[in-house]
């Protein structure tokens, strides 16, 4: 194992150790010994960086399952490693705050450190795996660990509820994209990205390249919150903040932006791809910002805004996309849109990673993140309010910080939209510029929500739960750290232009080898005779005036029945299905054993009938079957005779005997056949069952069967003539198309040999099959046991009683 998986997967093994640790040193916060993990690992990835800055790519190779093509190959590239970076060096800043968030009294420190390097584990295997099948096996586990983070809280009744939506929609998700991964091998016949990559233009004609499109989005705007699967991510902020600052900001819904970033190289080349991802991600931006103005709590407006801010990332990778589309054209005038995502994708981590941290400061502070309760905070909190502002601002696209950079250029990238010519692009383009700017203005007002509802205004400290005062400085080390990257930024944004330039390289690499030289260079000041200038001043002068007037028309959003919202057919649609599971289980749930029988042979018919016809695998060759003698003909008729007798009889005493002729006559078979042993074993079986039959019976309460009423029921009786006569055919054409030679030869020469017994039946199952016979065995003893002890507790309890 190279020094790269084991740092993917160190979390996941430091994760077996937590509860070790957290039991050794109950007096020690547990996060204190996580916390040099994620700084060691981010300290590792940071040496690969002049590498993939130069577009070199480093590939460690595992064995796995070679024979089917899954490898644990782990790659790391430009795009690979700045979510690696995300996610270990705002890891180990979660981590920091953590230990000052949450209690190592009150909570349950062992189960959470867990859930969240399960979850850290996970992440860095989504974006350093080559392969496809690990990759999606990572992919899962980061929606099983945030399943549990977000359900932490698991005493809270909207905790629960936030956790299974979460899995519930990002699972859909996830099983879309494995359906797109097998889709993908069908096409290519290899699980390698790289691979696949290479073979993108061959695979866009190919008649499964379309639905492995679909599922693959799927799978991306499921975990992304995309609209309309976003409903999951407002319902998880149940979770502490550590975990909404690091799953819901910086890493697990970066991953659909990850995937689709990712994939672009072997997508992008149908127009439907840049439609969908573009399109959806736009409406994502203008319905998370309207949506997030309506809200009154601090961590929903947040939920919102990331929602929006995801689909402005996800909208400029589909508009950059064309660059790849559109070879003949000037791709340079498509690639600005990669720039500004992979930019955004950036400052996003910073400002809202900062933003989610000073919310769960002033709720640890007061006790409250509801904005009615709040104002007035600004000189308790000074430093509270300074985080505030630098990361709201960034947020709403103000000077000087990083978003405002970010933001110019998403507006450059959204004019071009309307140079795409597909699907009447060139028409409709128009609309990608004014909802972008329509969203903007909500997006200044929701940042201006939180900064001056909450820390201006007439202070209410009898609205509080808590006296409000200033954070330690342990809680606020990491969003000072975080704030400060967003300033720095965006006075120096040119400091990760060679980052951002070797991420574009990964996501566009085609064009890379066609020879073209990204020019990634970030300008504050771009003149007045910029579009974009404009639109920034448009949403400022509007942004303002909607927030003063925000009670005049607010009400809006009162116009919109709560019933015809998202999350209710969420609801009624999980109601409906749990209603339709029972009913539907119910019908079949008889409590009647018979029944039950009905549907398995039924269903034995249906199934194993309907193969042998379409595969025409009924044969019957006679060729190699013995003559059937006269008194073989008796035995079966006696057989035949005694089995429907037993139907017919009238008394318990006389089905038992017919039922013992029946074995007895089996008996006689094997004799004939001779194999006396199994002949032996059959008498003393059949001896034995007649015995316990008369025993079970003699208990029972008498039952004049001259008084049951007899009916003829047809369907029982195609079943049974059904499954007999499907097992007689499915047994002749086996022994007509045999493709191998019968083993029997094999056993009669080394019977002797290998094992040195001369009895073969009991050769093969004590030697051949020892291990087959063995379980078996153990299978019996374990019967016996619970067999056993029910007996003993009934008779324990009997002279109890």
């Amino acid at each position: 194992m190279s020094l790269l998986h084991l740092a993917i997967i160190s979390p996941l093994i430091l994760a077996i150790f937590i509860p070790f640790v957290h039991k050794t040193f109950p007096k020690i916060h547990t996060g204190w010994f996580l916390l040099p993990l994620p700084i060691l690992l981010f300290v590792y990835f940071l040496s690969f960086l002049s590498g993939a800055i130069k577009g070199q790519a480093t590939m460690e190779t595992l064995p796995w399952i070679p024979s089917l093509g899954i490898d644990f190959t782990a790659r790391v590239d430009s795009l690979g490693l700045l979510f690696a970076l995300l996610i270990t060096g705002i890891g180990a800043l979660v981590v920091l705050y953590s230990i000052y968030y949450l209690s190592k009294e009150k909570e349950k420190l062992n189960q959470f450190y867990v859930y969240l390097l399960l979850f850290m584990g996970a992440m860095l295997g989504v974006v350093l795996s080559d392969n496809l099948i690990v990759l999606y096996a990572f992919w899962e586990l980061t929606s099983f660990s945030s399943f549990l983070l977000i359900g932490y809280w698991n005493h809270r009744e909207r905790s629960r509820y936030g956790a299974q939506k979460s899995m519930l929609i990002t699972v859909f998700g996830g099983l879309s994209m494995l359906g797109g991964i097998l889709l993908l091998y069908l096409m290519t016949g290899t699980f390698s990205i790289t691979e696949s990559i290479g073979l993108a233009e061959m695979i866009v004609t190919h008649e499964l390249f379309t639905a492995a499109l679909i599922c693959f989005l799927l799978g991306a705007f499921t975990k992304s919150a995309q609209f309309p699967f976003h409903i999951w991510l407002p319902d998880a902020m149940e979770a502490p903040t550590p975990v909404s600052a690091y799953l819901h900001s910086a890493t697990m819904v970066k991953a659909g932006i990850y995937l689709v970033a990712r994939l672009t190289p072997i997508f992008a080349f149908s127009g439907l791809w840049i439609w969908l991802v573009a399109g959806i991600g736009i409406i994502t931006l203008f319905w998370g910002s309207f949506s997030a103005v309506r809200h009154t709590d601090l961590k929903g407006i947040l939920a919102y805004s990331t929602i929006s801010q995801l689909g402005l990332i996800m909208s400029l990778l589909g508009i950059g996309a064309a660059a790849l589309h559109y070879p003949s054209i000037d791709a340079g005038f498509y690639t600005a849109a990669v720039t500004a995502a992979v930019f955004h994708l950036l400052n996003h981590a910073t400002f809202k990673g900062s933003l989610f941290m000073m919310v769960g400061i002033v709720d640890h502070e007061t006790g409250t993140r509801d904005i009615r309760n709040l104002g007035g905070l600004m000189t308790i909190m000074p430093i509270t309010f300074t985080i505030a502002v630098i990361g709201a601002f960034s947020m709403a696209g103000l000077p000087p910080f990083n978003g405002f950079l970010s933001k110019e250029m998403f507006f450059t990238g959204m004019l071009r939209a309307q140079e795409i010519g597909f699907f009447n692009m060139d028409t409709f383009g128009i609309i990608f510029p004014i909802l972008a700017w329509i969203a903007s203005v909500f997006t200044f007002i929701y940042s201006m929500i939180i900064v001056f509802k909450t820390f201006t205004g007439k202070f209410q400290p009898e609205k509080l739960k808590v006296k409000p005062h200033e954070a330690p400085i342990g809680m606020l080390i990491s969003p000072v750290i975080l704030v400060s990257l967003v300033v720095l930024i965006g006075l120096f944004p040119n400091t990760v232009a060679p980052l951002i330039k070797g991420v574009m390289g990964s996501i566009l690499p085609q064009l890379i080898q066609e020879g073209m030289e990204f020019d990634v260079h970030i300008y504050h000041w771009h003149g007045f005779d910029s579009p974009e200038l404009w639109m920034t001043v448009g949403v400022v002068i509007i942004g303002v005036l909607l927030y003063k007037y925000m009670a005049k028309w607010t009400g809006v959003y009162t116009r919109m029945p709560e019933r015809f919202s998202f999350n209710a057919a969420y609801d009624n649609g999980l109601a409906m299905i749990q209603k339709g599971s029972n009913s539907f289980t119910n019908a079949y749930m008889t409590n009647s054993i018979r029944t039950y029988l009905i549907y398995i042979f039924a269903f034995f018919i249906f199934i194993l009938g309907t193969t042998m016809v379409v595969k025409n695998a009924f044969v019957l060759d006679t060729t190699n079957v013995a003559d059937i003698r006269a008194f073989e003909v008796v035995l079966v008729a006696i057989i035949a005779i005694g089995s429907i007798s037993i139907l017919f009889a009238k008394s318990r005493m006389t089905s038992i005997i017919l039922l013992g002729a029946v074995g007895y006559s089996v008996s006689l078979f094997y004799a004939i056949f001779r194999a006396p042993d199994l002949a032996l074993t059959q008498l003393v079986i059949e001896t034995v069952s007649v015995a316990l039959f008369l025993l079970a019976f003699y208990h029972l309460p008498k039952v004049n069967r001259h008084e049951e009423k007899r009916t003829f029921k047809m369907g029982n009786a195609l079943i049974s003539v059904g499954v007999g006569a499907l097992v007689t055919l499915i047994a002749l054409s086996a022994h007509s198309s045999k493709a191998f030679d019968s083993i029997s030869q094999y056993y009669v020469e080394n019977t002797y040999k290998k094992a040195g017994g001369e009895n073969m039946v009991n050769v093969i199952l004590v030697d051949f099959r020892g291990f087959d016979t063995l379980f078996e065995i153990t299978v019996l003893g374990i019967a016996a046991l619970g067999i056993f002890s029910l007996i003993k507790l009934r008779l324990t309890r009997g002279k109890e009683q």
